[in-house]
């Protein structure tokens, strides 16, 4: 960029988002402090450096209870502002009734009582308030009995990622309880399958359409492994696995060797997770046509499909969404691109959507074809602890390359290391994660000294810091 800061001089700005590497005086769990990290170290001691708070009102979540996530982070980051998030909107809908006068839950509810069907809901089953949040469930389930629907059937995400790592039975036993006072001879409702959140169903950005295939299976076909309850089928698998809860197999309920909850014709389904990035996909599975080539769906039920926001406003998927997403506006990319500078996004597959998606105010496509190019670096599909450097190298070999093109004012590209491998509770590996992080950014900043740039260095939210 050119302007009176730099003297009218061309030099271009780099933002580099360390994903989920957070700061915190604690020494105990953190694999940033524990890293060998001679560039942060350099960083911290010679230039000018401030703390972000990346949770709660300051990123517009409901409460400062509430922890920060990429797509918040990545949504303020982009705006230079704060916006209502997900989790606002929709607890605020709920309280305020507006959710159950909306088009769209008048629709399904109308389906399934015309039709004597059954109503699902599918969703991550916590109280991360990441994604989803499992008030928002029980608020709609009972609201589903006033309504007149006599089934529900729930399909449940096992979370361990934005919650505890085996925290999953402290809300299917609770949840099961609360089923109990619903349930009457007029109202049918209970747990019919489910699955660790990185197996099954919650994909994003096409990395890894084999999880939406087995997802697809478990919820809508009933195949796979049969349990008389959730909370057998989680005792069994994590004694015989040994993973936490969001690595868990998939499951299905089942009673007198049935399936209790497949999805049929005349059903209605409901994605009750308000997060956008692993909802695209199985909406898409849902709702798309014969010229659905991902997976083979074997069976396509002719169903009425809402999910609890409209995840991409671009593509407008789904079609059919309960509450109306944040409206972010006048975000960095746009404003770059009416003053005609040329912009640079990259990371691999597993934080691309964050670099564009999310930072461009929930819009998918470009602002100007000419003056922006988005770079994806495919991520490998192998668990993250057994590859902790990830693709941060490649990264860095293409975001260089573009450094030295002299092409671009502004460059942005996210490197998922700290989040991505610290989900994974292994604390050697999230070490190591940071270590490979750290080369690359010695590399980074030699180019950006070499084409007189400048570096902002941040993050998006914290993981690495408090494994």
């Amino acid at each position: 960029m050119s302007n009176s800061i730099f003297g009218g001089e061309k030099r271009p700005i780099l933002t580099i988002v360390m994903d989920g590497v957070g700061y915190t005086e604690r020494t105990a769990g953190n694999a940033v402090y524990a890293a060998d990290t001679p560039t942060l170290d350099m960083l911290a001691e010679k230039y000018p450096r401030f703390l972000l708070q990346a949770h709660g009102t300051a990123v517009g979540l409901p409460s400062d209870d509430d922890m920060g996530n990429s797509e918040v982070g990545h949504n303020a980051l982009g705006a230079g502002q704060v916006f209502a998030q997900g989790a606002k909107l929709v607890s605020n809908a709920i309280e305020s009734g507006k959710i159950y006068t909306s088009d769209s839950w008048q629709t399904l509810i109308g389906g399934v009582k015309a039709n004597g069907s059954a109503l699902h809901f599918l969703g991550l089953f916590s109280d991360g308030n990441v994604h989803s949040h499992i008030d928002h469930l029980k608020a709609m389930v009972a609201q589903a009995k006033n309504d007149g629907v006599g089934k529900v059937r729930i399909h449940i995400l096992l979370d361990g990622r934005d919650v505890g790592e085996t925290s999953a039975l402290e809300y299917v036993c609770p949840f099961e309880d609360y089923l109990a006072t619903l349930r009457d001879d007029s109202f049918d409702v209970c747990i019919a399958s489910g699955g660790g959140r990185m197996q099954i169903t919650m994909d994003r950005y096409e990395a890894n359409w084999a999880m939406v295939e087995k997802g697809w299976k478990t919820h809508v076909l009933g195949e796979g492994r049969t349990f008389a309850s959730a909370k057998e089928a989680i005792d069994t698998l994590r004694a015989e696995t040994g993973a936490i809860d969001q690595d868990l197999p998939p499951f299905v309920i089942a009673a007198d060797g049935k399936p209790v909850g497949t999805v049929e014709d005349g059903d209605s389904v409901i994605f009750f997770n308000f997060r956008g990035d692993r909802s695209i996909e199985i909406s898409k599975a849902f709702e798309a046509g014969a010229d659905f080539d991902k997976f083979d769906r074997v069976r396509v039920p002719n169903v009425l499909y809402a999910g609890m926001l409209e995840y991409d406003g671009d593509a407008h998927i789904p079609s059919r969404y309960l509450v109306s997403p944040p409206e972010i506006s006048g975000t960095m990319g746009e404003f770059l691109v009416n003053k005609g500078v040329k912009q640079l996004a990259i990371s691999e597959t597993q934080k691309y959507g964050h670099v564009t998606y999310f930072w461009n105010g929930n819009r998918s496509g470009k602002f100007d074809e000419e003056l922006e190019e988005y770079i994806e670096i495919p991520s490998d599909v192998v668990p993250f602890e057994q590859r902790p450097w990830m693709k941060c190298a490649e990264i860095t070999d293409v975001l260089i390359e573009k450094l030295y093109s002299g092409e671009f004012g502004y460059l942005r590209v996210n490197f998922p290391n700290g989040d991505m491998v610290g989900h994974t509770g292994s604390f050697a590996a999230t070490k190591i994660s940071m270590e490979a992080l750290d080369l690359c950014l010695a590399r980074i900043l030699k180019a950006v000294d070499d084409v007189k740039g400048v570096a902002i260095i941040t993050s998006d939210h914290c993981n690495a810091d408090e494994m």
